[in-house]
């Protein structure tokens, strides 16, 4: 009988082990495996000092104000969370509303389709991705469209994983990525048919310089539309709690400083842009965005519990862990900007460059 009793014991230990690991999930979709964990481009040995590295950023803060210190700081940030994002959130490295009878999965691909049906862009036509990321946008809108579209990220490995999600999807003949800077983008001007940016834009230390470079490589009359991080209309700078917020989503998202929704339209008009819409697609009637992250709290801690096992045993690079709590708190700030309202990633530009 003990015996008996053991061996339901021990099945239902390694039952709740197989649930708590594999079936409660990272992700809806996982763009990694956890024991594939790892810094990027950065040496294992080297994690925990690239971390400390990111955080003295802070220290200096006028050091990332300049756009010849904007390339280390961003690529040090993505080297140590690219690996942790693809696995527990997927390959789309944006937020996008909650729709009623959606999938997050779907909600993301719907809100990705948005930006290039916005750009009015026709099959075989080439468009350009500035900051790409892993490529998950392009994926879904190269497969939308049939664009041949053009990513550009300053992080070498993310251009590795890319260009590998490409050919695994079959889409690397529509899909190509380059590893460069988009302040200084290796492209001739007038090429694009077209250009989109979905939450990326807010690392530049200057809008302006960035937008003038897609104005540059943008033929005359083509569309380009940006998703905007930035702070809404109910921030008080004089509140405590909401500079908290803004500084923690700052600190934990390599962003030299949130800019107010008010400046995005005066940046692009000053580089020669034609204003077509702007609108906070994060507004109400609009689903909140920030409830993918609230219900993700148990598997955040579970992840965080699989990271310190992995860490802790020698399979996760020293520093992981640190990384790991740093995204955990950033998506409390992240929550928190949502629910106050002070905050939206998604503030909508079109804008057209002129004919003449």
């Amino acid at each position: 009988m003990d015996s008996v009793a053991l061996f339901f014991t021990g099945a239902l230990v390694a039952g709740g082990i197989y649930w708590f690991l594999c079936v409660l999930g990272p992700a809806e979709r996982k763009g990694k495996r956890a024991l594939d964990l790892s810094g990027g481009s950065i040496s294992a040995e080297k994690v925990q000092d690239k971390y400390k590295q990111y955080w003295s950023f802070f220290r200096r803060p006028k050091e990332i104000e300049t756009a010849e210190k904007v390339p280390d700081f961003v690529d040090t940030f993505y080297n140590l969370v690219t690996d942790i994002y693809e696995w527990g959130w997927g390959q789309s490295f944006h937020f996008s509303p909650s729709i009623r009878g959606k999938s997050h999965r779907d909600a993301t691909r719907l809100h990705e389709e948005m930006a290039v049906d916005l750009i009015q862009v026709k099959p075989g036509q080439k468009i350009l991705d500035v900051g790409c990321g892993v490529g998950g946008p392009m994926r879904a809108i190269a497969s939308h469209s049939r664009a041949n579209v053009v990513g550009i990220t300053i992080n070498e490995y993310q251009v590795k994983r890319a260009r590998d999600h490409n050919r695994k999807a079959g889409l690397d003949a529509l899909c190509e990525v380059v590893c460069g800077n988009f302040l200084q983008m290796p492209f001739d001007d007038n090429t694009f048919d077209g250009a989109y940016s979905i939450e990326a834009t807010c690392h530049a230390p200057n809008l302006e310089e960035v937008y003038a470079e897609i104005y540059r490589v943008l033929k005359p009359g083509s569309l380009y539309v940006s998703y905007e991080w930035v702070t809404t209309d109910k921030f008080n700078a004089q509140d405590e709690e909401h500079v908290e917020v803004i500084q923690g989503i700052e600190r934990g998202d390599a962003l030299p400083g949130l800019r107010a929704y008010s400046d995005i339209a005066q940046a692009a008009k000053k580089v020669g842009f034609q204003i077509v819409k702007e609108k906070d697609l994060a507004a109400p009637p609009a689903q909140p965005w920030w409830t993918r992250l609230k219900m993700g709290r148990l598997a955040y801690w579970r992840n965080h519990v699989v990271v310190q096992i992995l860490s802790a045993v020698g399979v996760a690079p020293k520093g992981t862990v640190d990384v790991h709590e740093m995204l955990f708190k950033t998506a409390d700030f992240l929550s928190r900007g949502g629910e106050t309202e002070i905050f939206s990633p998604m503030h909508m530009i079109l804008c057209r460059k002129p004919m003449s």
